[in-house]
């Protein structure tokens, strides 16, 4: 390592040491994208807040032990543009990414709540339509919509309708699923393709003029992850979906929660060529680019081809790979080998290329 990548990888750790300081006097849309500006919103203002063991750990969902047994709860909220596009809609938008919160905790998801924010004037049919969308997608993973809350606000006060559910599930594995589990010699792999729906939703605008024949990959994942534990158990270390920020924020979430180093394989990572012609048209990198129905895991290498395997086996996981390992240096920070025998740093997002995606 040079003198000049050394001086520069020091320089990183000092400013990831330092204490967050959210500088802005008003919030952005980069906040909610999932990057740098997410993460500084979130441990500056919320994690002061509301600072406690459980929130600390700044997973998918909470893990409580109840004497009824281990229960994980998780709430999002849903403020994608437009309503509907191809492949979904805000309604299994928003139930998917629920229960899907609820799987990356490893659990098994019981019920859902629902809150609903709408415009003066929006279309009852269009609200009709997304209800009926929400009871199609929770039929489909097994969960029922089980309370709610309706709110409407001023003609111009809002964008139509914003969706917030909550989730309730079942720990039915003695597994602890984490960020900071993640060791040298791990394997990670990614479920299918990336950034499927963050390119759906921008092209579904129709602000650029470009056609593709493309869908977004709104599951529920309950059931891939299930496949997986079952079939890899205690050599799982975690699973996340990668949704705002895509497969890189996921990526050094757990470099730095586990003080690792992650390098991953450019000509491993599975992107269709719409995709990735569309991101390249568009400025963006398709790691940054949310995903819907996929999600990344780290597992131990004993356990990585059955991991691998299992994830193939289920009509979810069918374009499942390995895309990369876990080292021990640089720690904190995520690599990309790239397609050019190069190497580069794969950093969190900074501004927001796709905003209200999610």
């Amino acid at each position: 390592m040079s003198l000049t990548e050394e001086q520069v990888l020091e320089r990183i750790a000092r400013v990831r040491a330092a204490r967050p300081r959210l500088r802005e006097e008003r919030i952005t849309l980069a906040h909610g994208a999932g990057g740098k500006a997410t993460h500084t919103l979130i441990e500056a203002v919320f994690l002061d807040a509301f600072r406690n063991p459980e929130l600390e750990r700044l997973e998918d969902g909470a893990t409580l032990a109840t004497p009824a047994g281990r229960l994980a709860f998780t709430t999002d909220s849903f403020v994608v543009s437009p309503l509907f596009f191809p492949g979904g809609d805000i309604g299994d938008l928003a139930v998917n990414g629920t229960v899907n919160d609820l799987a990356m905790c490893g659990a098994r998801p019981l019920s859902l709540s629902a809150g609903f924010i709408l415009e003066e004037g929006f279309p009852v049919a269009d609200l009709r339509r997304i209800a009926t969308s929400m009871a199609a997608a929770a039929r489909a993973a097994g969960v029922d919509i089980v309370t709610g809350d309706t709110k409407v606000v001023q003609r111009g006060k809002a964008d139509g309708c914003y969706v917030t559910t909550a989730g309730v599930g079942l720990l039915e594995r003695p597994l602890t699923l984490s960020a900071a589990r993640a060791v040298p010699g791990d394997v990670v792999l990614v479920s299918g393709p990336i950034g499927d729906h963050g390119i759906t939703v921008m092209l579904a605008r129709g602000e650029l003029d470009i056609s593709a024949d493309l869908e977004s990959d709104t599951a529920p994942l309950h059931g891939l992850a299930a496949a997986l534990l079952d079939a890899a158990g205690p050599g799982v270390r975690l699973l996340r979906d990668a949704t705002r920020g895509g497969v890189a924020t996921i990526c050094n979430e757990v470099a730095t929660a586990s003080g690792v180093a992650v390098v991953l394989e450019e000509k491993a990572i599975p992107v269709r060529p719409v995709v990735n012609g569309a991101a390249e048209l568009l400025g963006i990198d398709p790691l940054y680019v949310a995903c819907e129905g996929r999600f990344v895991t780290v597992v131990s290498p004993e356990v990585a081809d059955v991991a691998l395997a299992a994830l193939r086996g289920h009509p979810l996981g069918a374009g499942a790979a390995r895309i990369g390992v876990v080292g021990d240096d640089p720690p904190g920070l995520v690599l990309l080998r790239t397609g050019f025998s190069g190497t580069r740093i794969v950093d969190l997002l900074v501004g927001d290329p796709l905003p209200r995606i999610c």
